[in-house]
């Protein structure tokens, strides 16, 4: 079969299709035919060598996919063959085919497309998680997505529109700004105005913020927080970090999100953070969080936001393109 095994880390053209041996489903697996595969930006720091969930190089990268089950691991029982599924492991993905635990993969939505299919899981577990488990996020709060045009974002602004909250979502574009609007939120432009000014002086601070930036952003996402407020961090896209550069370092570690727990108790407010790759290991934990989030989509009528669709043998200009910051929703592959 194809599939891109990243061996080295680097630029995006590290990545190199080849034929390698089809894999082979153990006990309690499915072997997956891959449809369409969604790109995450945690591959693209894979790829850089800045990503600590990945696993020993060489691998198959990807984390996310939609396909058709074609084989059953001894054990495996949930599904039968023919059955179309959502897949979200640590890696595996941009290939051909894939073998993923049972407990790893989940009903695809017949409402959706093969690309929203594989659009869909991490970023909506990811914002579920934050929103509801962490957050716990209830009618008329008032909350604050960043990068709300991106994967993750648009899913947030979605949940918590749905659940029927004052959403405020920051980008710096009219085509980003104008996905926001449409999605139920409110959009700010960070680029050309204070979110911290044009959110207080309409209507106070806000009761949560989903944070995906780090650096000056968390700080003045911390001052934004009422009190009883909440902060999730679920990613740092300012980390501009070379292994080869020691000045890198630095600045890494001061813009990483640090918080001071005098002040917290003073202001009363929380900080919370969430990797949903490693909540993946607890099965029974999985399957709760999943059987909430489906229903919860269904009854909203919810569906990811796909922005552009690459070819399996451009998979590696998908990468540039999230790296130029100039995508929107999710990007999906075509396999």
């Amino acid at each position: 079969m194809k599939a891109y095994r990243l061996k080295k880390t680097g630029k995006a053209r590290v990545l190199k299709i080849e034929d390698i041996t089809e894999p082979i489903p153990k006990k309690n697996e499915l072997k997956i035919k891959v449809i369409t595969i969604g790109i995450n930006y945690a591959e693209v720091l894979s790829r850089k060598g800045q990503y600590s969930w990945a696993p020993k190089k060489p691998y198959v990268i990807g984390m996310e996919c939609f396909g058709e089950v074609v084989e059953l691991g001894d054990g495996a029982s949930k599904y039968k063959v023919g059955d179309k599924v959502i897949v979200g492991q640590q890696y595996g993905s941009y290939a051909e085919f894939v073998c993923a635990p049972e407990h790893l993969c989940f009903p695809g939505f017949e409402q959706f497309t093969a690309e929203e299919n594989a659009a869909y899981l991490v970023n909506f577990m990811t914002a579920w998680v934050a929103l509801k488990k962490l957050c716990r996020v209830e009618a008329d709060e008032r909350v604050l997505i960043q990068a709300a045009a991106g994967g993750v974002g648009t899913a947030a602004v979605q949940i918590a529109s749905a659940l029927k909250c004052k959403v405020y979502g920051t980008a710096s574009k009219d085509e980003k700004l104008g996905l926001i609007k449409k999605l139920g939120g409110i959009p700010v432009n960070y680029m050309t105005n204070d979110f911290y000014e044009v959110i207080v002086n309409d209507g106070g601070k806000v009761d949560c913020v989903l944070e995906t930036v780090g650096g000056e952003v968390f700080k003045k996402s911390m001052k934004l927080l009422d009190s009883f407020g909440r902060l999730v961090v679920i990613g740092f896209a300012s980390m501009n970090l070379k292994i080869w550069n020691p000045i890198t370092w630095v600045k890494t570690y001061i813009d990483a999100p640090k918080v001071n727990m005098m002040n917290m108790a003073i202001e009363s407010k929380g900080v919370f953070a969430s990797h949903i790759g490693y909540l993946t290991e607890n099965e029974d934990l999985t399957a709760a969080i999943w059987d909430e989030l489906y229903a919860f989509t269904i009854d909203n009528n919810l569906k990811p936001v796909v922005g552009k669709v690459f070819e399996f043998s451009d998979l590696p200009d998908s990468h540039t393109f999230m790296e130029s910051r100039d995508s929107v929703g999710k990007i999906v592959v075509k396999v």
